[in-house]
């Protein structure tokens, strides 16, 4: 594996945020198609854009996870990005998401980029579970979640939305 990148799958590679990645940023959290399904604001201003960044950088730093940017292995091309953040650490539950451009729906690159993830997770981060939710509108995300294995348990208020968004587990006996 390439030093630039930590993870692999047949299609992608994840790689961490630098500040210096602003322009994918944009490109993914400036898409209307994207953010309308993860903040009431729909798309986030130029300033959203740095602050969601770095943030994703100082959970990194902390953490030791984010939702990492993907990119085509081949093309080099940006996907859009897929990670982790904290959920309930005492238990061991992270939460997995992804936000992938629009541009590059419906080309398998969202479950192919969960599936890496959930293996990366179960494997080498040795978490317990992966809890996900997703906005109750989109109908392709809860598909997704239910192919590979999560199991619906509630909704949860997002604040971010101002939804409740079904909210499901997966656990490494059902992947």
């Amino acid at each position: 594996m390439n030093n630039k990148y930590f993870l692999q799958t047949d299609r992608l590679f994840f790689r961490r945020w630098s500040e210096d990645d602003y322009p994918l940023a944009k490109e993914l959290w400036g898409d209307l198609k994207v953010t309308k399904l993860f903040d009431r604001k729909g798309i986030l201003s130029e300033r959203d854009v740095k602050e969601k960044l770095l943030n994703e950088i100082k959970k990194d730093i902390k953490f030791g996870v984010q939702y990492w940017p993907v990119f085509n292995l081949e093309s080099g091309k940006f996907i859009g990005a897929c990670g982790l953040r904290t959920y309930n650490i005492r238990e061991g539950i992270y939460e997995i998401g992804f936000h992938i451009c629009s541009k590059n729906w419906g080309e398998g690159y969202a479950t192919e980029a969960v599936k890496g993830i959930v293996k990366y997770a179960f494997d080498h981060l040795k978490v317990k579970g992966l809890f996900a939710g997703h906005n109750p509108k989109n109908i392709a995300s809860k598909k997704l979640l239910i192919k590979l294995g999560f199991e619906y348990t509630h909704d949860e208020f997002y604040e971010p939305t101002k939804l409740m968004h079904p909210s499901y587990l997966l656990t490494n006996e059902r992947r």
